[in-house]
């Protein structure tokens, strides 16, 4: 007989409403500034990037829900990294579908669902301390008080289910009586845990400055014993060399190191770019999102991977010299663009109907709202040359939209699933012959427009 669940569980069970989705373009125009080129494709990253295989181990389980209880698969998937390496993951995304092959970046717990969750680090506490990172089975049987001992199956499946009470307040039990006695363990004795440091970053992501000067300082932020690193493409042509604060060339770095971008005085007004490569094992509980709605991900366990990192510099003699760059903010439920300047000029920009001048010496960050699920492809650009891009998805909630997949109930004798129109794949909770519970996700194109920022925060730049 199935073990009631803890009151707290109960109270915070998933409602499954519907939310709606949405699509925005926005061009951002730039006035009087500098004749300087600079583009982006998406939000400042750093770390690892994975693409997504498949459940490696993995046993069953059966979710509690108000049409019924549906029967899926908990375990671990693997991922193999860009450059080399493998991860280990569970889901933090119990509602949203999975696509086969999705890539996926190393993401800071804001960026996530993980962010506005209280509970974030007691799933971080349930990851040290049980499959794979505990591997002696014997020893995690005893600790959960299990006579008969667990499986590589039932670790998996006791360690999703009970993360999932955590990361979606999902009522959901392992089929498995181990696997189940193993989530009850853990989801009793977890305890919060700060949330662990990025494999590789790069502190600030863009800087700004005239010819002549040395920009920066950009900070290395790494457990990596050493990074590789890597001159701007354009060196040769632009001059611009990567230096220590003595100016000296640096082609490797270690954690707190300070680089900086060495313009010679006669360059033309331009941008470079910096890149640090290494090879570490990335923290366990570092988060992993993807720009195509495929459900969350938090790290388990990693083998020795490639982690990378870039950052920018922008110069000009004269006029208004920006530095931008963006960050996913689930909590305010929006895009965070911080834009500096270092000019002798405003920088002055429209973004979502409102304009904004930035005056030489200060920096903003504007909050962008954004719909859950939306897709965002957000430019800021001027007739002078300068340009700025960022694309992506904002995935901050558990609960996906419904796409019209028929789930099978535990009772049924065989398999329902339809096929859904955007291709999605089974979900980590159905991509193995245990019946699949999926509320996918189904993007409406829906522009959002002169809406009211959110956030406008002022600082001194350092």
């Amino acid at each position: 007989m199935r073990r009631s669940a803890p009151r707290r569980r109960v109270a915070r069970r998933a409602a499954g409403a519907a939310l709606a989705a949405g699509l925005v373009a926005t061009s951002v125009a730039v006035g009087a500034g500098t004749a300087v080129a600079d583009s982006g494709t998406a939000p400042n990253r750093g770390g690892a990037t994975a693409t997504i295989g498949g459940l490696k181990t993995y046993g069953g389980a059966v979710v509690h829900a108000e049409t019924g209880d549906l029967e899926v698969s908990a375990g671990l998937f693997e991922m193999s990294v860009e450059g080399g390496g493998t991860l280990q993951t569970y889901c933090v995304d119990l509602h949203n579908p999975t696509q086969t092959d999705a890539r996926y970046y190393e993401t800071p717990w804001s960026g996530t669902s993980l962010g506005a969750n209280e509970d974030a680090g007691r799933i971080r506490w349930i990851l040290q301390h049980s499959y794979p990172q505990v591997n002696d089975l014997a020893a995690l049987a005893r600790k959960a008080g299990i006579r008969g001992g667990l499986t590589e199956q039932d670790a998996a499946a006791g360690t999703q289910v009970a993360i999932w009470r955590y990361s979606d307040g999902a009522d959901v039990d392992a089929v498995d009586a181990e696997a189940e006695q193993l989530a009850d363990y853990l989801e009793e004795n977890a305890r919060g845990v700060a949330e662990p440091k990025a494999s590789l970053t790069l502190d600030p992501p863009a800087v700004s400055g005239r010819p002549g000067e040395r920009l920066g300082p950009v900070t290395v932020r790494t457990d990596a014993d050493t990074v590789t690193v890597i001159p701007p493409t354009n060196a040769v042509t632009s001059g611009v060399r990567i230096v220590d604060a003595d100016g000296e060339p640096v082609t490797s770095a270690a954690n707190g190191d300070r680089l900086f971008f060495d313009v010679p005085e006669d360059a033309a007004d331009g941008t470079a770019e910096l890149t640090l490569n290494a090879t570490t094992t990335v923290p366990v509980g570092r988060a992993f999102a993807s720009e195509s709605r495929s459900q969350t991900q938090i790290l388990a366990g990693s083998s020795e991977s490639t982690v990378s990192v870039t950052a920018t510099a922008t110069w000009a003699s004269t006029g208004a010299i920006p530095a931008v760059s963006a960050r996913k903010n689930c909590a305010e439920g929006g895009l965070d663009v911080t834009a500096s300047n270092v000019g002798d000029e405003d920088f002055t920009f429209e973004l979502m109907g409102i304009e904004h001048s930035i005056a030489a010496g200060d920096t903003r960050t504007v909050t962008v709202p954004l719909r859950e699920d939306q897709p965002y492809d957000l430019t800021i650009t001027s007739p002078t040359g300068f340009e700025k891009r960022f694309t992506g998805v904002l995935d901050c909630k558990t609960q996906g939209i419904d796409t019209g997949i028929t789930t099978q109930t535990v009772t049924e004798p065989t398999p329902t699933v339809s096929t859904p129109s955007d291709d999605l794949n089974l979900a980590a909770t159905g991509s193995s012959n245990v019946t699949p519970l999926i509320a996918g996700t189904a993007i409406g194109l829906v522009v959002i427009g002169g809406a009211a920022l959110l956030l406008v925060r002022r600082r001194n730049t350092p």
